[in-house]
């Protein structure tokens, strides 16, 4: 779920992951490496280089943070940047042969996966000691907790929103400034927008694209007041009335061509190219779009609607930790701290308009700028991570049983409920639960 840089392109929850590689997915009893006992709480600045990896997609993000520590610091970060499709697979090689950074940040949903196999350092006594900790991004830290310990904190935060072009709804005959209540609006409003022809369409999606449909379906399903999974994220939870009604309002929009033909076999690359180019009136997607649509689009911003109202949010985004190879706790710790601080998360994250990952600091100057961040800090608040070991093999892989069911669902044949009602149970035996 998040990813910075996207623009009309994919990022954390939109690019086609590949399943963990195997040393990452050995159960904790046949772990190929341990992680160290925590070092204490000394966050120490000696000059020493630290080494950091990241993905791509959140690149730029890691990016302004680093450039500000070194600056200001005797430490130095070197940051090594990897290619978002291969970057679980080169960690889970460096893991296997204990040849990790001293830094590494992860996308959220593949944190506890990591925290469970060893490859972060237990840092839990020393995120004890910051006196906002409460105030930290809540679904990261869950991710990051397993079996009582913390391996890891917030790094950056996307969400999912749903966007909307105000110049097409005014053409439409609609609010410029109202979104959708709900989704029977959303089907409404989507009629209204396709009706102006010229190439364009109501609504759009990526039904090819795993984990954009994880991200933008699951908060519909969410604000209609069910859950996807389990709380212990082993059983799915997708055969459900609700499920079943978000994924007949996907068919409707597509079969009745209120979505674009190519929505169905659109994975990710493109997936939001053609609302940046004025042609969609309505799209969930990552929040960080904003940042690379272009100023003569007015485009609004909302929480992603139940079928009878509600709101929520799909929380992405990445996790950083120390990793259990690093010889530098204490002045990596350093760095995780300091990217924590207010001056940091004020005078860095949110002056170059990403959401901070500290609820205290939600009114800052920046964000108040633009009401759009306050909206997208909002949902950072109130929309959900989902937590599950085995997320990436089971919702991320292009060849994996979940979008196998959105493609049953949403172009099947077969009714909706039926088809969710068999795949739910392939789905949950993919999660551990069957």
């Amino acid at each position: 779920m998040g990813t910075h840089g996207a623009g009309v392109g994919r990022r954390g929850w939109a690019v086609r992951l590949v399943a963990l590689v195997a040393v990452l997915a050995m159960p904790a009893c046949q772990r190929a490496y341990e992680g160290p006992a925590p070092t204490g709480t000394s966050a120490v600045d000696d000059g020493t280089v630290l080494t950091m990896w990241t993905r791509s997609l959140t690149a730029a993000f890691s990016r302004v943070l680093i450039d500000e520590y070194n600056r200001t610091h005797r430490n130095k970060v070197k940051l090594t940047v990897m290619p978002a499709d291969s970057y679980q697979q080169r960690v889970g090689a460096a893991a296997g042969t204990r040849q990790l950074p001293d830094l590494l940040a992860i996308d959220v949903v593949y944190a506890p996966n990591y925290a469970s196999q060893g490859v972060f350092t237990d840092i839990g006594e020393r995120v004890g000691t910051l006196g906002f900790r409460e105030h930290l991004a809540p679904s990261h830290m869950r991710a990051v907790t397993h079996a009582g310990r913390v391996y890891g904190v917030p790094h950056d935060i996307d969400l999912a929103a749903l966007f909307y072009n105000k110049d097409l709804f005014i053409r439409a005959g609609l609010d410029g400034d109202r979104p959708p209540a709900n989704l029977r609006e959303l089907h409404e409003f989507a009629a209204k927008l396709t009706a102006l022809g010229g190439g364009v369409h109501g609504f759009n999606f990526g039904g090819a694209c795993p984990d954009c449909m994880v991200a933008t379906a699951w908060p519909m399903i969410w604000a209609s007041g069910s859950e996807v999974l389990s709380e212990d994220g082993t059983t799915a939870l997708l055969d459900s009335v609700d499920a079943t009604r978000v994924f007949q309002l996907y068919r409707q929009l597509y079969t009745e061509g209120l979505a674009p033909r190519a929505a169905r076999n659109e994975s990710g690359p493109t997936w939001t190219r053609e609302f940046g180019e004025g042609l969609v009136g309505m799209q969930a997607m990552g929040a960080t779009a904003l940042r690379s649509i272009e100023d003569r689009l007015q485009v609004g911003v909302a929480a992603i609607p139940g079928l009878e109202g509600g709101a929520s949010s799909f929380v992405g985004g990445d996790v950083l930790g120390i990793s259990s190879n690093s010889r530098h706790a204490d002045q990596a710790w350093d760095f995780i701290a300091w990217t924590l601080s207010e001056r940091a998360q004020v005078e860095v994250v949110a002056k170059h308009r990403y959401v901070t990952v500290r609820s205290d600091l939600d009114g800052n100057v920046y964000a108040q700028q633009d009401p759009r961040l306050v909206t997208f800090t909002a949902l950072a608040r109130k929309g959900q991570t989902p937590y599950a070991v085995a997320f990436g093999k089971t919702f991320n892989d292009p060849n994996g049983p979940w979008i196998s069911a959105v493609a049953d669902a949403v172009f099947g044949a077969d009714d909706v409920g039926a088809t969710l009602d068999r795949h739910n149970a392939s789905i949950t035996a993919s999660l551990g639960g069957g």
